[in-house]
């Protein structure tokens, strides 16, 4: 992410596809003591009513795709750049920069030799630089049938929606492949999955 810049200490990764349990994982992270920068989070408060991003995205992409209440439509947003590449890279370039912005900002805020994770959706797509900023990287794991199924659930929308949605997001052999660990959140309950979580935290600690 253009503009971020690690502090020194211990990094994580965290990444999953839609419907994994990343942002469940993430959460359980925050309560052993770990100081969680959400990318996703940050990427909504910028295309949020007054975000820093609305204005240039309302410069490119015309005032159609903001709501009026002053937010991006993110229906819309997604049904554009979904269908059209070259939108989507163009949203990209408008965000990356500001997220790495307002992702070092809240990085800084970590105290001293905090675990550090990042919860970014999109790490494998990015190519080696993710690997190359974070120390290790955690991959949540679920298979794409499951994660159709959670995702349905959760907000309603309808099957086609998610798997467009998944043919956008890097194939569960990609998240695999940049993994240095591996959490497969499936067939499991919530307090196996945090036994989980919980062995991996005391492992980095240990290490730290």
């Amino acid at each position: 992410m253009a503009g971020l810049d690690l502090k020194p200490g211990l990094t994580i990764g965290l990444t999953g596809g839609i419907g994994s349990g990343k942002t469940t994982v993430g959460q359980m992270l925050v309560e052993l003591g770990a100081h969680l920068v959400d990318l996703d989070a940050i990427s909504r408060s910028l295309t949020a009513p007054g975000g820093a991003a609305i204005e240039a995205i309302r410069q490119h992409f015309g005032p159609d795709l903001i709501t009026q209440g002053g937010a991006m439509d993110r229906d819309a947003m997604r049904a554009l750049a979904f269908g059209h590449p070259e939108h989507l890279q163009a949203l990209e370039a408008i965000l990356h920069p500001l997220i790495g912005q307002h992702g070092a900002q809240q990085a800084a805020q970590a105290r001293p030799g905090q675990v550090v994770v990042y919860d970014v959706p999109l790490l494998a797509e990015s190519g080696p630089r993710w690997k190359g900023l974070v120390d290790e990287v955690l991959v949540i794991d679920t298979s794409p049938q499951t994660q159709v199924q959670r995702v349905m659930a959760r907000s309603g929308w309808p099957r086609e929606a998610v798997e467009k949605v998944l043919a956008q997001q890097a194939s569960r052999e990609q998240r695999l492949a940049v993994a240095d660990h591996v959490i497969v959140n499936e067939g499991i309950s919530l307090q196996e999955l945090r036994d989980c979580v919980e062995k991996l935290w005391r492992m980095w600690n240990n290490r730290a």
